[in-house]
């Protein structure tokens, strides 16, 4: 089981990272989506037991995969935030890491949890959505006339029977990609994939793609 897949995308050459991230070589540019910073903190205060470490945990694995691939630029495809910011424990870690990265341009398309995000002071730059030809990044995955969409919003998983167990997956659809949820607790959707998508699940930092219909 690899824990990376190269993929030729609208022509352009691109890395799956099993670790639920997209890598662009061509810009040096590292992809995910739905980080949902603090969620875990959330349930928490909602008498949900979770064990610790949910935004550590995901920042020590975002930092994992910036160590290993070079990268200029860091793209997270909406819904950076999941609650509160000010005084979280949560946003101290976020600093502490967006200190020891501070030469790395980081984005946020704004999705549909960051209402807080202008006001958030995370250091980062926010967009509604950018085109960077042949792609075009937004949280939703509407389909574009010109332009391939890579998203999130969805949080494809895969179940896997033999395992009991759901892994998030890319799922790529015609003209469009959908990122698994980066964030460690988060649930999502089994999608049934048309004929001819692709669903390449994310297990234990490696990946595996289910049979194209």
């Amino acid at each position: 089981m690899a824990d990376e897949l190269p993929l030729l995308l609208a022509s352009e050459p691109l890395t799956l990272l099993g670790s639920r991230a997209l890598y662009w070589p061509a810009r040096q540019a590292l992809l995910i989506a739905d980080l949902h910073l603090g969620k875990a903190d959330v349930f928490r205060r909602s008498g949900i037991a979770l064990p610790g470490g949910g935004t550590r945990g995901d920042l020590q694995r975002l930092q994992s995969l910036l160590d290993a691939h070079t990268s200029r630029e860091l793209w997270i495809l909406g819904d950076i935030l999941h609650g509160p910011v000010h005084r979280a424990a949560w946003y101290q870690q976020w600093l502490a890491w967006r200190e020891r990265n501070a030469t790395l341009d980081v984005h946020v398309l704004r999705g549909n949890h960051d209402r807080q995000l202008p006001h958030a002071q995370l250091q980062v730059q926010i967009h509604d959505e950018v085109r960077l030809p042949p792609f075009l990044l937004r949280h939703e995955p509407m389909p574009d006339a010109a332009l391939h969409v890579i998203a999130g919003h969805l949080h494809p998983q895969i179940a896997l029977p033999p395992l009991r167990r759901r892994f998030p997956a890319f799922w790529l659809r015609e003209r469009t990609m959908i990122l698994p949820a980066f964030s460690t607790f988060t649930a999502g959707i089994v999608p049934a994939p048309a004929h001819g998508e692709r669903m390449i699940a994310c297990v234990e930092g490696g990946l595996v793609e289910l049979p194209v219909r």
